[in-house]
């Protein structure tokens, strides 16, 4: 059969931070896949044959990849799970649907009363977390600052997504420069994607798409 009918990784990526797969396939697809995302679609037997979903797997991260000859990839999760084999084909299919796959996991969730959550995870989170942002480029002059420290109420911030609109709201008429389609973030120095989760102490960094700022939003009533 044709590499076309069956696209073969060309590059594959763990960014634990993040905790995202990066795959990059022969057709020029490239998908990123949240640790949780491959957690819960394992194809492992005992995972398929579970009547619910897998659930408490939100800050699951994976340990350690192993290819498997030419065709899969065995994935060893830090939660102890090590029998998931994805073949190409499978990563290539979770990567498409995705979005499709995912929107019915969570109504899965929904129907059994699970939660994303573990149970110690909610128990032992704190109620503020520290970051230490950092702007760049025109974002320095049209804000003001260059760096700042703030205390964060942590049930408001739990990915990148969400440090955005927190911090469009508290530059008030600058907060437009920091939407999500008009910045890239960094976490720890590693580039994130909106739903990379943030944690106390961490380092953000927020540098604009473009080198012209955007147009400020129509004010007109």
């Amino acid at each position: 059969m044709s590499d076309s009918e069956h696209p073969q990784p060309t590059q594959i990526q763990l960014h634990k931070k993040s905790r995202l797969l990066s795959v990059e396939f022969s057709d020029g697809a490239h998908f990123r896949y949240p640790c949780e995302y491959l957690r819960v679609f394992s194809p492992a037997a005992e995972v398929a044959a579970n009547q619910q979903p897998e659930s408490g797997k939100r800050d699951v991260n994976i340990d350690n990849l192993e290819p498997k000859g030419n065709y899969a990839l065995q994935i060893i999760f830090d939660d102890g799970h090590d029998t998931g084999i994805y073949s190409w084909d499978r990563l290539y299919d979770l990567g498409l649907n995705q979005k499709k796959y995912w929107q019915e996991y969570l109504e899965s969730l929904e129907k059994f009363g699970l939660k994303r959550d573990s149970d110690e995870a909610t128990s032992d989170k704190s109620e503020t977390m520290v970051l230490h942002i950092m702007y760049f480029n025109y974002l320095v002059n049209k804000l003001g600052t260059q760096e700042e420290t703030l205390t964060l109420p942590a049930n408001r911030v739990e990915t990148v997504q969400d440090l955005l609109k927190l911090l469009g709201m508290r530059k008030l008429e600058r907060g437009y420069l920091l939407a999500e389609d008009a910045v890239r973030v960094t976490v720890n120095r590693q580039f994130a994607e909106p739903f990379t989760r943030i944690e106390d102490g961490d380092e953000i960094g927020i540098v604009p798409n473009s080198p012209n700022p955007p147009p400020p939003p129509d004010k007109r009533h």
